[in-house]
């Protein structure tokens, strides 16, 4: 497995913020991790609130701590709203468990990181997220329910 260096991560944010861009999103910002939940870049664009950093992180936080999108984290906290509350006080970072988090995997399957994005709705956060690992040629995990 190759890992996730940080000129992939570069291009997944400006990919990222391209799709924002190209849906008239709302300022968005976004957040690359690799596989072991280090940020290697952040980017939050102009107009974008306060806290929208840590919202990316903490959906592509919990995306890799727990090996699956934030779409299926999202159902696991409505399921078990215990367990996740547990969670956010056990971790090194808060898990938000929302549509936005996207596991980034390479052709084998294997984890390589995740993009967290926080701005527009969860949806379209999550939509450009997995336009953003597509257009690098990689596989986007956002966990879609089935």
């Amino acid at each position: 497995m190759t890992p996730l260096t940080l000129n992939a991560a570069v291009s997944l944010v400006t990919a990222a913020l391209a799709a924002g861009r190209a849906i008239d999103a709302a300022p968005l910002t976004v957040a690359i991790l690799d596989a072991g939940g280090h940020l290697l870049t952040l980017q939050r664009e102009d107009g974008a609130s306060l806290i929208r950093p840590e919202i990316a992180i903490g959906k592509a936080w919990g995306a890799v701590a727990l090996g699956k999108g934030s779409r299926l984290l999202a159902l696991d906290a409505q399921q078990r709203p215990t367990f996740f509350a547990a969670l956010n006080g056990l971790g090194e970072r808060p898990v938000v468990p929302v549509p936005g988090g996207v596991l980034i995997r390479d052709a084998d399957g294997k984890v390589l990181g995740a993009v967290g994005i926080s701005g527009d709705t969860s949806d379209i956060d999550e939509q450009c997220a997995i336009s953003a690992i597509e257009a690098v040629g990689l596989k986007a995990d956002a966990g879609v329910v089935v």
